[in-house]
């Protein structure tokens, strides 16, 4: 079956880091767009960063420009995040995204970023 499985994160004072990443399995990974979403407690979802099939082309959250950076490993089917200078405002879900750039959408189960000094 597909999968999409987050793992790193946790709790990190402000100025930390964290890296996420996400293990894929089930569908053809190197086909499909990978992305980040967030989401905090009461609030709307953010798409954090997308990274396109070949991983030559990423865009990005304005609030997290300069701070966050989307990677790829094809041969390993996993999909990272590298996030530094944490600020409290980045605690959330944050989950991970696959599309095929037509109609097929899956999603992880997420994993919780808290940053708080």
């Amino acid at each position: 079956e597909v999968q999409l499985v987050e793992s790193g994160g946790g709790v990190v004072q402000p100025g930390g880091s964290l890296r996420l990443s996400c293990a894929a399995s089930g569908f053809a990974f190197s086909n499909y767009r990978m992305s980040w979403v967030r989401q905090a407690p009461g609030k709307g979802r953010e798409w954090v960063a997308v990274i396109n099939r070949g991983g030559s082309l990423t865009t990005y959250l304005d609030n997290v420009k300069g701070r966050f950076t989307i990677s790829r490993d094809n041969a390993k089917n996993t999909v990272y995040l590298q996030m530094n200078s944490l600020k409290p405002e980045d605690t959330a879900v944050y989950y991970c995204h696959a599309n095929d750039g037509q109609s097929l959408n899956y999603w992880g189960k997420g994993t919780q970023v808290t940053v708080s000094s």
